[in-house]
């Protein structure tokens, strides 16, 4: 049947109707009639699809029900919408990138000083060299079906968790911990709870599991806790944070806080199976103390601890722990995947978290991030730039106009990552839309942790960039 019809001729309800069968014309039904058409390819690609109140009209619903479909679709990334001309079967693609990580992506084009990646320092990450020399010649996994991650790291690892775990496996990179979790306690059309502004490859995550992001506001030290409670009553399934240096802001929770959101969450009615999924991303770098809601809530808080930042991005590994029913049912499906994570590699991981050496490399470095955060900072501030301090490798800047503050410093030579990509949904329609009013107005994200020198500098740029508004209001 594929090809059978012109492009075009779904745009018609009564076609797409003859087509397909609604069963269920609940907004998640309706959209999974058509995801299966676009999977199929009776829906090609660049087809109009019907209007919402004509599709409405032939299934008996609301508009606004098919209008919720329709954003789900778009969300998952089958659809788009062209204004006026309708909504269309978005085109393949073959960006390797989802959309917001491309956004968040670096241009080709070169620059003097670039500060826009999120990366550490890679001056100040520990020499591989001699965790490499120790390392077995040969590979000595003798089964498939071994435990996953070795004991001696398993050891380690649990003496410097934050809080007791049933069960702690090691993944490749945090966000490979993160989307396996995910997928285990995340169905289409479920709601979860994110920070606003949060990572953006975290809602790139909810976008293709086709749940709702739910966005909570920060403040210095994390989610708002009286937010946090009005979100529940939407009833999510999980709740997505970073317990330290908060990607982009920069905000770190004390174990206070932790306690105030934990109590929240088991006061809330309706969430008996809401799981909190922490990503401790900066680790061993952060110059905040461990803190986790797992303190408070063991049985239903994975935490995700990374060694991108302290140890090196390119060595893929991170670990996770948490209730060893649902950590077991990531293990199981991992296991029809990759099934392990190199045990080379986590025997280098070990080396370097144990290894004098290593270990005072990874304390000079967080003595570094933290200098180089605190002078940009008093830089910044002193200049008229309200920044909040953070902890972390990363800074989040307020301007008057996002898309002026990175022409203004493109021409100084300077890259940062614009703020757009690191907002839900809502938030990034009203900057599309040219509004004032969203939550804190505009804002670049500027890695300060490769900032080694030059501080002043960049302080004038960045200070002149955010006090700009280019002409034609933008």
């Amino acid at each position: 049947m594929t090809g059978a019809h012109p492009t075009g001729l779904r745009a018609d309800a009564s076609a797409l109707t003859a087509l397909a069968e609604f069963p269920d014309t609940t907004p998640r039904g309706i959209a999974g009639v058509i995801a299966r058409l676009v999977n199929t390819g009776d829906l090609a690609a660049g087809e109009r699809l019907p209007t919402v109140r004509e599709l409405a009209s032939a299934l008996g619903v609301s508009p606004a029900t098919v209008s919720q479909a329709w954003q789900a679709l778009s969300r998952a990334g089958l659809i788009e919408s062209r204004g006026r001309a309708g909504s269309f079967v978005r085109s393949a693609t073959s960006a390797r990138l989802a959309p917001r990580m491309r956004g968040m992506a670096a241009p080709n084009d070169p620059v003097r000083l670039d500060l826009s990646r999120g990366t550490p320092d890679p001056l100040l990450l520990p020499a591989l060299g001699p965790a490499l020399s120790r390392v077995s010649a040969r590979a000595e996994t003798g089964s498939y079906q071994a435990e996953p991650v070795i004991p001696a790291l398993a050891s380690v690892l649990a003496a410097s968790w934050p809080s007791t775990v049933e069960s702690i496996m090691v993944v490749d990179g945090a966000l490979d911990a993160i989307s396996r979790t995910l997928e285990q306690v995340v169905r289409f059309g479920d709601r979860v709870i994110v920070e606003s502004p949060g990572f953006p490859p975290f809602l790139d995550l909810l976008d293709v599991l086709g749940a709702e992001a739910v966005p909570v506001r920060l403040d210095e030290y994390g989610m708002v806790p009286d937010a946090l409670g009005r979100a529940l009553h939407r009833r999510p399934v999980a709740v997505l944070l970073q317990p330290r240096a908060q990607n982009p802001t920069g905000a770190s929770m004390t174990p206070a806080r932790a306690e105030e959101l934990a109590r929240v969450i088991r006061a809330a009615s309706d969430v008996d199976d809401l799981v909190v999924i922490e990503d401790d991303h900066s680790g061993l770098i952060s110059t905040e103390g461990d803190v986790t809601l797992g303190t408070w809530l063991p049985d239903r808080v994975v935490h995700v601890r990374s060694f991108s930042k302290s140890h090196g991005p390119d060595l893929r590994i991170a670990a996770l722990g948490g209730p060893r029913e649902l950590v077991d049912r990531v293990v199981a499906r991992r296991m029809l995947g990759p099934g392990w994570t190199s045990r080379m590699l986590q025997t280098i991981l070990l080396d370097l978290l144990t290894e004098g050496a290593s270990i005072d490399a990874v304390a000079e470095a967080r003595r570094q991030y933290y200098t180089r955060q605190r002078a940009l900072g008093d830089a910044l501030r002193a200049r008229g730039v309200p920044v909040a301090p953070a902890d972390g490798i990363n800074l989040w800047v307020p301007v008057l106009s996002e898309r002026s503050a990175l022409v203004q410093l493109a021409a100084a030579g300077i890259r940062v990552a614009a703020g757009t990509p690191f907002l839900a949904a809502s938030d990034s329609a009203d900057a599309a839309n040219g509004s004032r009013s969203r939550p804190g107005g505009d804002f670049v994200r500027v890695t300060v942790g490769v900032l080694r020198d030059g501080t002043d500098e960049v302080a004038d740029a960045l200070a002149t960039a955010a006090h700009h508004l280019a002409a034609g209001g933008y």
